[in-house]
Formats: C-alpha cells, sequence, structure tokens
C-alpha cells in the first residue's frame, strides 16, 4: 500500500477522547487529520487519500463512502455497534472493520441499571415536579427490585455485566441467548429459558441484542401481547429492536408499566411517539458516555488501527474471524503455510476452480481454523486477480467466482502432529496436496496426490510429473544447467515401488524458467507436465 510522504494517513471524522488521538499523534508513521461534522460529499473529498479511518455514531460510513477511498484499509469505531458502516461493503473491498466492543462494557450496564432504578422510583417525573416547586409524594409510588424478575435478552459482555449487578439488588435472573449453553448461563446465576416464558415471567426487560434480520423489531405487537402485565422495558443495545409506535401503544393501554430507551429507531427521536409519554425515561444515547468509557474505547480502537496498519491483526475485527490470543498463537505459525499451499494449487490449477476442501488433523484439528482457510483462498485468488485478496474479504472474492469451499476436521493426522490437507477441484480434475509444520515455523509440503515427497515451499520451483526412467533427473538437470538456471533443491516422489512407473520431480531454483526452456522440458521421452509456479 503507498503511503503519502511515507506515513499513514489516518481521518478522525467523528470527536474522540484526546488519549485515543495521543497515540497516533505520537507515531511517527502517522500523519494524522481529524476534522468532524462532515458532510457526505465533503467526507467522500476528505477519504480519498486516507488509509483509515476512525468514527464514532454520527458518521455515516457508506457503500459510497468507501468506493470514494482507494487506500482505506481499516476502519475503526470507537464503540460497540457499527450499523453507522456498510461493513459488507468494507469487506468486498478488504478493508478491516474493527470495534472496541470492551470498552464501554461497564458504562452501558450501569447505564442499564440507572434505567431500570429510575424507572421503578419513578426518579425523572419526581424530579421535575420538585423542581417545579411541587411536593406530591403519593404520586410517585414506586416499587422494588428486590424479588423481582429480570428478563435479560442477550448474554454477551454487556448483558452479563446487567446480570451480575441485578443480582445484587436481590433479582431473579432469566434470559435468552442461543448461544449461551444453559451450564454456562448457570454459573452466571443466570436460568436460560425460550423467549416466550422470559416475556411471561419477567418484572423488567433488558435488551443486549445487535441489529440483524432476526432481532429488528424484537419487541413487537406480537411480543408485547406475550408480556406480563405491568412490566417494565429497557432498550440500552439497538434502536430497531424495539417497535416504537407499538410499545408507546402499549404504555398508552397500561399494558406495560414504564420504558426506559437509551436508542431509537431514528436519532434524534423528534417524532418518536414515545416523547412525552408518562411512564417513559428517555436518554440521548449515553449507554458509553462516561469518561472513562470514552477513552477506553478510543485508546482501544486507535491501537488496533496502528496494528492493521503495520500488518497485524486488529483484536476485535467485526469482518475477520475473531481469534483469541491462546489461538492466534497457535494458528499464526500456519498461516504462511497455508497461503503457500493456496498459491502452489492456484498456479497448478488448469482451468477455473470450481471447489476446494480444506481438512485440518491433529491439534489444529481441535482449533478454530477458519483464519486458515481465509489464508489459502487468498493464496489460490490473489495471483490470478486484479482486485486486492485478503483475509478479509477472501471468503467473498471465492462465493463470488462460485468457489464452494468446504471444512472439515479430522484427529487423525497420519504421521505428523498437525496436517493441512487441500483439495482442490479445477476443470473437472482434482488435486490434493498436504502440508505441515516441521518445528514452529518451517513449512513443508508432505504430499502431493498420490506422491510422498518433502519440500519447503518457496521462490520459484518447477513441479514436473514424468516416468520414473533412468537419466530424467540429469536430463533435466543437463537442460536449465545449460540455461544457467541453477538448481537450489531437488526432491523426487513415486507412486510404485520400482522404475518406470509414474512420479513427480519438484526443484527448488535460484531462476525462472523462460517459456523456450520449458518447451524444450516437456520435448523430452517421459516428461508428462512441467509447471514453474512461484511462492
Amino acid at each position: 500500500m503507498a503511503r503519502t510522504e511515507g506515513k499513514w494517513r489516518v481521518l478522525v471524522s467523528d470527536k474522540l477522547a484526546e488519549e485515543g488521538l495521543a497515540g497516533l499523534r505520537e507515531s511517527s508513521d502517522v500523519e494524522l487529520v481529524v476534522k468532524t461534522g462532515l458532510q457526505p460529499e465533503e467526507l467522500k473529498q476528505e477519504i480519498r487519500g486516507a488509509h483509515a479511518l476512525l468514527v464514532r455514531s454520527a458518521t455515516k460510513v457508506t457503500a459510497d463512502v468507501i468506493e470514494a477511498a482507494p487506500k482505506l484499509s481499516v476502519i475503526g469505531r470507537a464503540g460497540v455497534g457499527v450499523d453507522n458502516i456498510d461493513v459488507e461493503a468494507a469487506t468486498r473491498r478488504g478493508i478491516v472493520v474493527c470495534n472496541s466492543p470492551e470498552g464501554n462494557t461497564v458504562a452501558a450496564a450501569e447505564h442499564t441499571l440507572a434505567l431500570m432504578l429510575a424507572l421503578a422510583r419513578n426518579v425523572p417525573a419526581a424530579s421535575a415536579s420538585v423542581a417545579a416547586r411541587e411536593w406530591k409524594r403519593s404520586a410517585f409510588l414506586g416499587v422494588e427490585l428486590l424479588n423481582k424478575t429480570l428478563g435479560v435478552i442477550g448474554l454477551g459482555k454487556i448483558g452479563r455485566e446487567v446480570a451480575l449487578r441485578a443480582s445484587s439488588f436481590g433479582m431473579k435472573i432469566i434470559g435468552n441467548d442461543p448461544f449461551v449453553a444453559a451450564e454456562r448461563a448457570a454459573q452466571l446465576g443466570v436460568e436460560i429459558v425460550e423467549m416466550e416464558e422470559l416475556f411471561a415471567r419477567s418484572d423488567f426487560i433488558t435488551l443486549h441484542v445487535p441489529l440483524n434480520k432476526d432481532t429488528r423489531h424484537l419487541i413487537s405487537v406480537d411480543a408485547l401481547s406475550k408480556m406480563k402485565p405491568g412490566v417494565r422495558i429497557i432498550n440500552c443495545s439497538r434502536g430497531p429492536v424495539v417497535d416504537e409506535a407499538a410499545l408507546a401503544e402499549a404504555v398508552k393501554e397500561g399494558r406495560v408499566a414504564g420504558a426506559g430507551l437509551d436508542v431509537f429507531e431514528t436519532e434524534p427521536p423528534t417524532e418518536s411517539p414515545l416523547l412525552g409519554l408518562e411512564g417513559v425515561v428517555l436518554t440521548p444515547h449515553l449507554g458509553a458516555s462516561t469518561a472513562e468509557a470514552q477513552i477506553k474505547v478510543a485508546v482501544d480502537v486507535a491501537q488496533q488501527v496502528l496494528d492493521v496498519l503495520d500488518g497485524r491483526p486488529a483484536r476485535s475485527a467485526v469482518n475477520v474471524i475473531p481469534v483469541s490470543p491462546e489461538a492466534l498463537r497457535a494458528l499464526e505459525p500456519y498461516l504462511p503455510l497455508a497461503e503457500k499451499m493456496g498459491r502452489l494449487q492456484g498456479q497448478l490449477a488448469t482451468g477455473p476452480v470450481a471447489s476446494v476442501e480444506l481438512i485440518y488433523a491433529g491439534q489444529l484439528g481441535e482449533e478454530d481454523s477458519r483464519l486458515l482457510t481465509r489464508a489459502f483462498l487468498k493464496g489460490l485468488l490473489e495471483p490470478i486477480l486484479d482486485e486486492p485478496v485478503n483475509l478479509v474479504n477472501a471468503v467473498v472474492v471465492a462465493e463470488a467466482r462460485g468457489v464452494h469451499v468446504v471444512e472439515s476436521r479430522s484427529r487423525e493426522p497420519e504421521d505428523y502432529v498437525s496436517l493441512v490437507t487441500s483439495r482442490v477441484t479445477a476443470d473437472g480434475e482434482e488435486r490434493t496436496i498436504a502440508g505441515t509444520l516441521f518445528g514452529r515455523s518451517e513449512a513443508r509440503i508432505v504430499r502431493m496426490d498420490e506422491y510422498r515427497l518433502e519440500f519447503a515451499p518457496s521462490g520459484y520451483m518447477l513441479v514436473a510429473r514424468h516416468l520414473d526412467l533412468p537419466g530424467m533427473i540429469g536430463r533435466v538437470g543437463s537442460i536449465l544447467g545449460r540455461h544457467n538456471i541453477n538448481i537450489a533443491g531437488m526432491h523426487v516422489g513415486r507412486r510404485d515401488p520400482g522404475p518406470g512407473g509414474p512420479a513427480v520431480m519438484v526443484l527448488a531454483l535460484d531462476d525462472s524458467i523462460p517459456p523456450d526452456v520449458m518447451e524444450e522440458l516437456l520435448e523430452g521421452e517421459g516428461m508428462t507436465t512441467a509447471q514453474l509456479v512461484e511462492l
């Protein structure tokens, strides 16, 4: 990626804590540009030369904005939600989108409890009454949290923190999350229940889910009809999770005793039917608005942007497979091997690739190896495409070209601690290549189709299929030597124990082979195919 005057240009288009910007200012590799409040056309102009973009929730990073940024490689969101970023468009372009999912966890959980308590004790209305010089104690009769049932929808980081804090009030906690096992929830003091049971039992319901097609209007007319009369609802997740019109009607009818919302279907919510309703507490998206949280998310996302620009993975990329530090340590040494296996397969393919199967065996079979699959696809596709292919968009690019990708795992790695086996079908022919690591970092190809052999995939390599005839290796060496092409290493495998049968020869070379020399190699008796690859 080209730099401007030797520096990465980082555009910050929303207000970020100075502590986060400090790390960018201190980097000698960064040209920091802070311009907030940009209109869409102004943003398109400013982003043209940017390598990185940092935003909060105000900037809308649309597909048009992304298209206007040919150098962009990373978008950092100082916060959790990325609804303001067209992640799909960024992924197609190979742009990393990262967020800071943990920096505002405590702030959002505490704000949820603040809204819950405000609803239970009528705090906003009582405060306004006193400010109006009234003293109407009987008008603000509240309820206690003790022994009430709290339904937590979404037991991610924030949902778990809310459950932990609510339990200290003596509340009974039930939850619904399809990705959390009942045993894990029990350790948190949460009983996992079906959604309809949660609606029926909960005195308070709090939402902590992402926005997607399954959660949009999760709180709907139908859902509200199944809830316990007098329920109080809190939403500090994403606005469109709640159908505001349906909720407003339920509040007016008294079926919902109160609602506390920090997020809205449209922000600011100037036309929301919830405005001015008695028993409804509204705050202007304050979940992450603590001094501590703003510093945490700014520092975190700025460091991730620097990591991506320097070629390291982002800790919290939303469009790259999330990998824990422990898993990354196990997988990282295999990334170069997987990519080189992909390059080898791609250059040996005689036509368009139709399908890819990757089998992870041994210790790798126990890891989430999807990152290795992306590395393999990057190596497979990058040499034959004009568009950029990387770990972000490799799967999307493969799917767009009709390449069917399958992963499988096995605990039987043959003779190796871990083994990666690739089967690629191209033009009706299937080729199998398997590789492993010797030690922690020495990549080796150990099998090509039915041939067992061992070589380091690197540099120029001649892969030749031939009959195992006397003088074959010497003839190839003589031709290359006559044209001043030095052989750095030779690896031979044959299928049958005796001579005369099919064999494969892999030569590591110091130089490329001109086309006329390749033709000369193929003219000899017993030579079936000869292909030059560059790894």
